[in-house]
């Protein structure tokens, strides 16, 4: 049996920047998909006056993964994809391609108001509140949520999505960018998600600071050393404080 020792996380020094995951690290996304889900083609099936074949799930993202074979820009926009998606199953409902647009304009507004209808990990925002008084902080995601319709933006100093920089987590375009834009070097960043590779992978190649926000108490087992880990956001102030050096 392969033994070893694991080495302490290294003092965090002199932060001044804080990014986040949204996603599965401020709040739990599978529920909310599926809620908009059924709500987005409940609405479909009403005004179009029709049964969608979107046959089952594996059927679904089969056809997904196709349209992004087709078009290499829908791995990165999931705005894009959405509304792609959605017009492969329904255009054959529209005789002119004007009304199918609009349709779909339609149609993706109503699933992104559902997909913002979020319920954050409890003291998450108590965090946010407390750091944005002493930290510059942005956002590095994947997705599409959007922290101002969520009622968080104010606490931001920047956003950015996977369709800013054309490119998804753990590649490095999210935490390049978030360096430009803040001027500050990844040295003096602190970068916290709960994908272990996306987030705490592709941030501590590039020399950034980590946390692991594993809600779902999961095993680290990407090499022997683990990174600093939380499972509940009030645990956060604390690990910060004992981490971090001024």
């Amino acid at each position: 049996m392969r033994s070893f020792i694991l080495e302490p996380p290294t003092k965090m020094t002199n932060i001044k920047l804080i990014t986040f995951d949204l996603d599965d690290t401020f709040w739990d996304i599978t529920p909310v998909i599926i809620q908009a889900e059924k709500i987005s083609r409940a609405w479909i099936k009403q005004r179009l006056n029709a049964e969608i074949k979107w046959g089952s799930m594996e059927d679904f993202l089969k056809i997904r993964r196709q349209l992004v074979q087709e078009d290499s820009r829908l791995e990165y926009d999931l705005g894009l994809l959405r509304k792609r998606t959605i017009t492969h199953h329904t255009q054959a409902h529209f005789g002119s391609d004007e009304e199918l647009k609009l349709f779909i304009e339609e149609a993706y507004e109503l699933f992104l108001a559902e997909r913002h209808k979020v319920t954050f990990y409890d003291d998450v925002v108590d965090v946010l509140t407390k750091l944005s008084k002493t930290y510059k902080l942005g956002v590095l995601t994947n997705g599409n949520a959007d922290v101002n319709l969520l009622g968080i933006g104010h606490l931001f100093d920047f956003s950015i999505a996977s369709s800013d920089v054309m490119s998804n987590k753990p590649d490095s375009a999210h935490f390049i960018k978030a360096k430009e834009i803040s001027g500050i070097e990844f040295i003096n960043t602190l970068h916290i998600g709960d994908h272990p590779i996306n987030d705490v992978k592709g941030a501590k190649d590039l020399g950034i600071n980590t946390m692991w926000f594993n809600s779902q108490n999961l095993t680290w087992d990407l090499d022997d050393n683990p990174p600093v880990e939380l499972n509940h956001w009030s645990q956060f102030m604390n690990l910060l404080s004992l981490h971090h050096e001024q």
